[in-house]
């Protein structure tokens, strides 16, 4: 993990340098957005759109990667964005929605097990419906998660879907290959820089993911989304560590080069040089 909170500009670079040949990836909730009680209330942060927009202009690929449904994120974020919901089970670009292949046939017993949940669920626990997932939370109900786990592993084996764990909730998945860290890697073909930002146990497989893209020779960059309830492993295996959504926002305006920094690479080389200590 490299111990600083804003990235060095070598880091940078093959992102600034090459806008055409990189993709900058993201998480929502608490990343982009700040953590909030209630998940239909999420929103993003201020300031977010602008520089999200700035960046699609810029880069190959600018895409958002969550547990949230397409549904939900679609009308948050603005145009031009790939948007990858309920973990690569669905998507959304240049306007074409898209089912992952086999992930329809699993909505019946996802139905099923929200309408159990919702009857007959721990009392206290928020069941939320994704149509082809769905999350039991127990946020500020810290005690309720051993009776949470028990009933979600319950539902796992009497409807054949697979549980996962999030950020003060548990989710429930068709049992399919699919993850952030797939997402990831069939978005950056021919790319040759990528970075990944998040904040959560549904984000590792997306380090794992850049790892791999690491070995094949491109250049990436692990950035952990710090906050009392981010699990250690991410941290650690960070390359930069920023402080909340605020800290995501100062990192993604750095790779927005200003109209100056712009104009300096169509210089002579001397004029470049004298106008690099000018840069942030």
């Amino acid at each position: 993990m490299v111990d600083e909170s804003r990235p060095s500009a070598s880091v940078l670079a093959p992102f600034v340098e090459r806008p055409d040949r990189a993709a900058v990836v993201l998480d929502f909730d608490g990343t982009l957005s700040p953590i909030v009680d209630t998940p239909a209330d999420a929103r993003l942060l201020a300031g977010a759109a602008e520089v999200l927009t700035a960046l699609t202009r810029r880069y190959a690929v600018v895409a958002v990667v969550s547990g949230r449904p397409v549904s939900f994120l679609e009308p948050l974020l603005p145009a031009g964005m790939v948007i990858s919901g309920l973990y690569g089970l669905e998507s959304v670009r240049e306007d074409a929605y898209a089912d992952l292949p086999g992930a329809g046939a699993w909505r019946e017993a996802v139905e099923d097990v929200v309408r159990c949940s919702q009857d007959r669920g721990p009392s206290g626990m928020v069941v939320e419906s994704k149509g082809l997932s769905l999350t039991l939370h127990y946020r500020g109900h810290s005690d309720l998660e051993p009776a949470v786990a028990e009933w979600a592993a319950t539902q796992a084996a009497r409807s054949g879907l697979v549980v996962r764990p999030a950020r003060s909730s548990l989710e429930l998945h068709p049992p399919i290959a699919a993850d952030k860290g797939t997402v990831v890697e069939g978005l950056v073909a021919d790319t040759g820089s990528v970075c990944f930002v998040g904040d959560d146990y549904g984000d590792l497989p997306a380090f794992d993911a850049l790892d791999r893209l690491e070995a094949r020779g491109l250049h990436v960059l692990r950035v952990g989304v710090a906050s009392p309830e981010a699990p250690e492993e991410l941290t650690q295996r960070a390359d930069l560590v920023v402080d909340g959504p605020d800290g995501v926002l100062d990192f993604l305006r750095q790779l927005v080069p200003t109209p100056d920094a712009d104009r300096s690479r169509d210089q002579p080389e001397a004029m470049t040089n004298g106008a690099a200590g000018s840069r942030q």
